[in-house]
Parts: C-alpha cells; structure tokens; sequence
C-alpha cells in the first residue's frame, strides 16, 4: 500500500468508514460535517443486477430500477429525494446526468418502463429529460409523444446559447440524403450492427429545431462542452482497422470536426491493455478528464485519468508547437491504483467523476472498493487473495465522494450499500459560460454558393507533403515544372472519394454476407467521383455535404497506390476542409488534429482556407473526373 492510498484510508477510517470495508456510520448532531459543499448534488441510484449489460458500446441497454435523486447540499446528513420515482415506478432507467452552467437546472436521459411482450418497436425509448431545481418541475425536453419516440435520445448536455446537444438514432440528416439520392429511407446501423448508429444532435430547449450535426458510421456519444464553445465527445471509429473510441471536437454547428486525442493511447491501460477514452469534460484548469476503461468487463467502472489534450494529441505525443515537452499526457485523477486489464482492481473502480468549479481542486466521485468472493462470502482485498487466481470480484459497490486532488484525501457523501450502484454524480453550482459558438453563416464564414449546392470543399495543398517533409521523387518543383517531369512520370494522378454505404437492420432488409464481396471487413462503399492530382499534388474539389467521405490516392490506371485515409471526414455545406498532406504511419509526429500538424512543406501556402475566389470550378462526377476527366 502506498503513501496516497494511506492517506485515503485515514480520511476514511476516521470518519468510522475504513477503505477497506466501507462500513457507513452515522454521525450525531452536534458533530461537524465533514463535508462542506453548499450546493445541491444530484447522482443516478439503481440496484446491482448479474445480468446487466455494461458494454459501453452498447446504447440503448435498459437495467429497470434506475431513477434520479438529489440532496439539497453535499453532505452525508443531508436527506436524498427521488426525483422520478413518481413516474417511473421503480422501474424505469435514468442515464447521463448533467447540469446547466447556471446550477438551476438538471438534464437527464430516461427510459420508461419496458411494455410486457410488446415487441421492440413498440417499447419506450430513451427520452431527453429536465427538472428545474428551484421550481421542482419535470418535463420531458420533446414534448410531442410522436416526435419524443421517433428514436432513442441519450447523453445531453447544455450548450452556452441554451440549445441542447445529445446523441441520437434519429439520423435525420442521414435519411434526408437516402431520399435525395432516391433511396428509401431507414436507420444506419452502426458498424457492428447490432445496433442503429447514435450520432449527434442539436434542439432548441423546448424540444424544437432538431439537427443532426455527426455524420459517424458507428457512434457518437457522450458530448461536453469546452471553455471554447466546442463540443468534445467520444467517437467509436470502426472501420478500415480501426475499432476503438478516441475523443474528438467540433463546433455546435458541426463544422470544424476533428480528432482531438487518443488515436494511438489505447495501449495506455494496465500492463499495456487496451482501453477507451470516455465521458470527456474539460477541468477548470484546461485538461480534460476522462474515463479509461476497456469495452466490457470491468463492473461499471475504471481509472479516471487527467488529460494535457491542449499540449498533446497522444500520450507520448505533443502536438507541433510543444515537440520540446516531454509525456505522459495522461495522469490518474486520483491515487486510486485501478487496474483496466480485466483483473480484480486493487484500488478498486470509478464510474464517473465531476470537478467543483469553486477554487478547491476537489472532484466528486463514484468510487467503488476492491471485494472478492471466498467461500460465498465478500471479502477485503489483500495481496495474497489478490494472488489466487480462484478468487472472483465480489458485486461493485459504488458510494459518492468528495476528493481532494491536492490533499489527495477522500470523505464520503452517500454511504455505498450492499446491492446498489450510485453514480453520475454533478454538483449545481453557478459556473462560467463557454464561449457562444453561433452557427456560421452564408456569406460571413461560409461561401453561399457552396452552401446553395450542398456541398463543402476539400484542399490538399500536396499528397507529396508527408509530415511537413517534401516526400516527392524527385521533389515537388520538379514534379510541378511540366518542362522537367512529363504526367505519365507523375505516379499520383486521381483522387477518388468514397463514402460508406450505410446498412440497415438485416431484420428489415435481409441481405447475405456475399454481398461484400470477398470481405466484409471494410464494409460496403460507394464511389463519389474522381478529381485529377495537380502535378505538384495539390487538390482542390467540391464534395457533397452531410455525409461520411473518405479518399484514395490512384494512379493512371485508377489503381489505388496509398492506404486509405482511415477515417470519415465530414463536411457542411459551404465548409472548407483544408490540410497540408498525408502522414507516413511510421511517423511520431502528431497527426489527425489539424491545428497540431507539423506546418506545411509549402513556406508560401496559405495558413488558412483559401478565398472563394480561387475555387476550382468543378464538382465530383459519379464517373468521371473534375470537368470531364476521365480517371
């Protein structure tokens, strides 16, 4: 046992609850509160259940018996009411707590009670939900019960300008496409297909002017918002290779989308396991902090990290301007010594952590301690139990405290009881606004003819720009000087974009696995069009709006002679989406995030998008090239 876990064991042991046991006791009134936090604490109690699905992939799960409750203060004496027991029963879920900026109001996601022996398209689904704490009122955001059950609506969160972003099957950009495309519509599944894909969305705080604003082949989830305005989430990247979920950002618009951090952190768990970066909320000092933990496995639960996501797009890497710091980017939030390989977790596990915006470097957290069955009976974990590979974990017992980064000390605030789980904890406290990202609009940030033709623009400055390095053979002048190099020396010669051809639910559209084609690991793709690659590897070309798109370089012969760019970028209409060029996957300089990319090879290229004026004319062809070139 180290000296921080000592310190916390103290904390607790003198407040009759030993770390170890986490056996609650009362304290008589004439005592001190050991707990000072004069502002309402609200958290999701649920009970323990064996079967209960703790995939975090997994969305639409339903455990009966979840309901929000709040305490006028946060104090262990302080009495807790049920906010939603009246409607639910006992027997509905709550999900996703979060509070205004104004401390006054609770947003939440709740699922009423299932329907015995309805079928599945006829069950509640999971609603967006607000309880206004000083007029004790409770609403659903969505007040049409048409609209409210047109898809399942989880993980909200205030925006600055009072909108609400959440995630969400709806899909409503996505379907408004099939039909532009003259297909039927019907829900995306995510790329597991277990599932319709639960992507981002924006409404109005009565519930109106619902927008899509993530085009994710698989899911988008869990949004908050940065001091800057912007949206920070976790994204499940799966395809091409790619199965894991990283945190990216982007405006309240959707525009702006890109990789935030994590790509190549999920070798970052215990021993090197792998885990998965969510629930990302900024701290008061600039890092975010998020939880890490793998798929599925680990109770609920697993270590509460602190992010430099402003230094560092990766553990060991910094972004361009801090090349000069040296990592890890990511720190544990606490001294807990959580384990994320699937093993019992001597410091036992975190379900979810929320920082108190008053001065004191002090979070709110669900913790819940190692246990271990022996003999039918829970017992502490020690480090011979902890060796005897017969040994099993004992049921999570999740409490909520109050912890002290600086003094890395630990006081309880609901006691943690056999058979329940608490969790999602917030505390309503005043806080400073974001910044308020307004939409942008036609004609100031964004050009309106783009945006009249549904389209964005794409602007490669070079494919041979690798890193910031001219990777070129010879180089790129030579390749640009037609006198020196003639087009049929010029390998790269044609951009093709692609998009994912989104699959339904095979119950609805019964299709075999032939129609992959020899794989089905890359999924189903479709052919935008093909723009020719100017001779010094520059691309400018109009690409369709409001969906997934992906590009391969090709040669003359149309044969693909790079990798594919492995993830989906996305554009709104009239947005330019401008890079310097590729990235050499052998590399260690940072790549995804644009705005930590090395600077381009091209001293005299333009540092940002470049003015309408220099638009190329043309638009991607179904077969042909930009103004009729064939590829």
């Amino acid at each position: 046992m180290n000296n921080s876990y000592r310190k916390i064991t103290a904390a607790l042991s003198g407040l009759c609850i030993p770390v170890l046991l986490l056996v609650g006791c009362g304290t008589g009134s004439d005592e001190p509160d050991p707990v000072v936090v004069d502002k309402p604490i609200a958290y999701v109690k649920r009970p323990v259940i064996d079967t209960a699905t703790t995939d975090i992939r997994v969305t639409q799960a339903f455990e009966a018996g979840g309901d929000l409750y709040l305490r006028d203060r946060a104090s262990p004496s302080a009495a807790e009411y049920n906010i939603t027991g009246s409607i639910t029963g006992g027997q509905g879920d709550v999900r996703d707590v979060s509070v205004s900026f104004e401390g006054d109001k609770l947003l939440f996601s709740m699922r009423m009670p299932l329907i015995e022996g309805a079928d599945p398209e006829d069950q509640p689904t999971w609603n967006i939900w607000e309880y206004d704490i000083m007029t004790s009122g409770l609403r659903r955001i969505i007040s049409s019960d048409i609209t409210a059950e047109d898809g399942h609506d989880r993980f909200p969160h205030f925006l600055p300008d009072g909108r609400i972003v959440f995630s969400s099957t709806r899909q409503r950009l996505a379907k408004a496409r099939l039909l532009d495309e003259g297909k039927s519509q019907y829900l995306a599944m995510e790329r597991a297909v277990d599932e319709p894909a639960m992507v981002l969305h924006v409404m109005d705080d009565d519930g109106q002017n619902i927008k899509q604003i993530s085009l994710n082949r698989s899911h988008d989830f869990a949004p908050s918002v940065l001091d800057s305005g912007q949206i920070v989430f976790s994204r499940w990247d799966n395809a091409d290779g790619n199965n894991s979920i990283h945190l990216y950002r982007m405006n309240p618009d959707g525009t702006e989308l890109e990789l935030l951090y994590g790509v190549n952190s999920h070798d970052t768990g215990t021993a090197g396991s792998t885990v998965q970066f969510m629930r990302p909320m900024e701290m008061p000092d600039g890092q975010l902090l998020s939880l890490l933990l793998p798929f599925d496995g680990t109770n609920w639960g697993g270590a509460m990290m602190r992010i430099d996501s402003p230094d560092f797009v990766d553990n060991q890497q910094p972004t361009w301007q801090n090349l000069g710091l040296a990592g890890p980017a990511q720190s544990f939030a606490t001294v807990h010594e959580v384990t994320t390989d699937g093993t019992a977790s001597s410091g036992g596990r975190l379900s979810s952590a929320f920082p108190l915006y008053d001065g004191t470097n002090r979070l709110l957290i669900s913790w819940s301690q190692c246990r271990l069955m022996e003999n039918s009976i829970i017992v502490p974990c020690t480090a011979d139990r902890l060796a005897n590979p017969n040994l099993i974990e004992a049921p999570p017992i999740y409490g909520i405290f109050i912890y002290d980064i600086s003094q890395q000390t630990q006081l309880p605030i609901v006691a943690p009881q056999e058979g329940v789980i608490y969790s999602e904890v917030v505390a309503a406290d005043n806080r400073t606004l974001p910044t308020v990202r307004l939409d942008k609009m036609p004609g100031v940030e964004l050009d309106p003819t783009l945006v009249d033709e549904k389209v964005g623009l794409l602007h490669i400055r070079s494919i041979y720009d690798m890193d910031g390095l001219d990777a070129a053979t010879p180089d790129i002048p030579t390749l640009a000087d037609p006198a020196q190099t003639l087009a049929a020396n010029r390998t790269a010669r044609f951009l093709r974009l692609i998009k994912p051809v989104t699959i339904p639910d095979q119950d609805v559209l019964d299709f075999s696995n032939s129609a992959f084609g020899r794989t089905a690991q890359f999924g189903m793709r479709e052919v935008i069009g093909y723009t020719p690659i100017e001779p010094d590897g520059s691309v400018q070309v109009r690409v369709p709006a409001n969906i997934p798109v992906s590009f391969e370089v090709l040669d003359a012969d149309g044969r693909k002679i790079e990798q594919n760019h492995p993830f989906w970028l996305q554009f709104r209409p009239g947005e330019v989406i401008e890079c310097s060029g590729c990235h050499d996957p052998a590399s260690p300089l940072p790549h995804g995030r644009l705005t930590a990319a090395p600077p381009s090879v091209n001293a005299g290229a333009p540092s940002g998008s470049l003015p309408y004026s220099k638009y190329r004319p043309g638009i991607m062809d179904q077969s042909r090239g930009v103004d009729g070139a064939d590829p």
